[in-house]
């Protein structure tokens, strides 16, 4: 009796189970596997890609790899014809030059400037005097700037600091850019920023200052690009301050001694003949999205679309790492998330291939510029294909190949980040998907606005989040290896990596099949809509 009672219990789940499943969902699954996750990332994330930085060989062949495979799976290109959008990228290389008393100084080495707060016209100036303005305070009962104007005049301040030699006195300067507003609304010709870290620059900072700078060419950066550049703020050492004030026979440490101890202003204008120039060189970086198009079977709701982004890029050869290996393959960030696209643009090829396409639209797009900050993302979200009020979800897979220190003992888990955020609906949708096919464990700690990680802001949904468009973000944290050379193939866990993957796709079946596309009930601040 009891055994007979069980075996009725198990076939009336099974039965549930059936009725919430979709067969034909489930059929068009198994191509999302660990061997097929192997084929495609063992090529995506191999040294002949070099890491796949962006406007780079590597970047290139694998655009070209993606291109290809979306062609073999019939997929349309819908840019005119094309798989490939072309990003309209450009690398910026600044000349700077500084002269005391006519000598030369080296650039990085001894001052810098910050590329992106130069304008594309640049600047040149000349002086013959130098004000020398301590903290660049003007507050509290001191003033660094009492007795002086400091309008047409080149000024030197500290960077950070303050009189009593400490940060606690509530004579604290604020930051550096604080004092540099305060110059330009004074209409000063140029500010020197003393920044004792460049006499031992960090390796981070001098790779940063070193390499050109990648800028996206939307309206709003030409418009700033082209706009004259307020004040000229350039950092120097200690050396260069110390050679600007020795004409009047001072140092950097001498200055900051004298205003500790006297607790006033130790200002003072430094005869000396000084000039500074910087000119920014444009040059041209192919650059692309990846899109692959299949359009919907129902007339009704083909025009609405499920887009599924990864971004392909990576940030390339590192050449002053520790070590023999200077390559970043990229293999879980987004090598990872790049394979699953391929793999669920494989699925649903097939689909429609056998009859049993999705009814909406499903555009699959690998981008670039991820790890230049967004860039390739950001484009089509200025740029779109298919207009945005049509987009019903992005579904934004980054890093799904390995898993994270929290979760040592048992990979079998995804972050999931975003879904909520603005659809209740999507959020139901997609953990409910998980309980019908895949039941593995969703983990949202990170899936808030105000996680001090900011992983909600970090990937590329976010720019379609911004814009009002639902977003799921799929993400398995990071490890040692992130951003290094140890994120090789060789570490994956390719069994996780597909079960992720297939979450995405049948959140994805669901998404592209359902009656209705995801409300949005919630405002960008995550308050409820009325």
């Amino acid at each position: 009796m009891r055994n007979n009672f069980i075996y009725t219990v198990l076939v009336l789940l099974m039965g549930c189970t059936a009725v919430a499943q979709n067969r034909d969902a489930i059929k068009f699954s198994k191509t999302i596997n660990k061997d097929n996750a192997y084929k495609h990332l063992s090529i995506l994330a191999s040294d002949a890609y070099e890491g796949r930085e962006t406007g780079k060989k590597g970047s290139w062949l694998a655009a070209d790899y993606i291109k290809n495979y979306f062609k073999s799976l019939g997929l349309k290109g819908p840019v005119k014809g094309d798989h490939f959008q072309p990003v309209d990228m450009v690398t910026y290389g600044l000349s700077q030059v500084l002269t005391i008393e006519g000598q030369a100084a080296d650039p990085i080495k001894s001052f810098y400037n910050l590329s992106p707060s130069v304008s594309e016209s640049g600047y040149a100036f000349n002086t013959s005097e130098v004000l020398f303005a301590g903290y660049g305070l003007n507050k509290d009962n001191y003033n660094d700037y009492q007795g002086y104007n400091v309008t047409g005049k080149v000024v030197m301040v500290f960077r950070t600091g303050e009189p009593l030699g400490t940060t606690s006195s509530k004579n604290t300067g604020g930051s550096i850019n604080t004092k540099i507003k305060y110059l330009s609304d004074q209409k000063a010709k140029a500010v020197l920023v003393i920044d004792p870290s460049i006499d031992n620059m960090p390796e981070d900072l001098k790779s940063y200052l070193e390499s050109e700078q990648m800028v996206m060419k939307t309206k709003e950066n030409i418009e700033r690009m082209n706009s004259p550049q307020e004040i000229p703020v350039i950092y120097i050492g200690t050396n260069v301050a110390n050679q600007i004030l020795q004409s009047a026979k001072l140092t950097v440490d001498g200055l900051k001694r004298k205003i500790t101890e006297s607790q006033k202003p130790a200002s003072v204008e430094i005869p000396v003949a000084f000039s500074a120039s910087a000119k920014k060189t444009e040059t041209k970086v192919r650059a692309e999205n990846v899109l692959g198009y299949l359009e919907g079977s129902d007339p009704r709701l083909k025009s609405e679309v499920l887009v599924i982004t990864a971004h392909y890029d990576h940030i390339g050869i590192t050449p002053n790492v520790e070590g023999a290996d200077k390559i970043n393959n990229g293999a879980d960030d987004d090598g990872s998330g790049t394979t699953g696209v391929l793999m669920l643009a494989e699925a649903f090829a097939n689909a429609k291939k056998a009859g049993k396409g999705p009814k909406r639209s499903i555009l699959f797009m690998t981008v670039t510029g991820e790890e230049k900050g967004l860039l390739g993302s950001e484009w089509y979200s200025e740029y779109p294909i298919f207009p945005l009020k049509n987009t019903i979800t992005n579904l934004n897979i980054d890093m799904i190949g390995r898993g994270d220190k929290a979760h040592a003992s048992d990979n079998n888990f995804v972050y999931i980040i975003g879904s909520d955020m603005l659809s209740s609906d999507l959020d139901r949708i997609g953990k409910k998907a998980n309980e019908d096919y895949v039941k593995i464990n969703l983990d949202e700690r990170y899936n808030n606005r105000t996680d001090p990680n900011r992983f909600y802001y970090r990937s590329d949904h976010y720019n379609f989040a911004k814009h009002g468009i639902p977003v799921i973000f799929y993400f398995n944290g990071v490890h040692d290896d992130y951003h290094r050379p140890g994120d090789e193939v060789s570490k994956i866990d390719f069994p996780m990596l597909a079960k992720r993957a297939k979450l995405v796709y049948f959140t994805a079946w669901e998404l592209a099949n359902g009656a209705k596309r995801p409300a949005i009930d919630k405002n960008e601040d995550g308050t409820v809509k009325k």
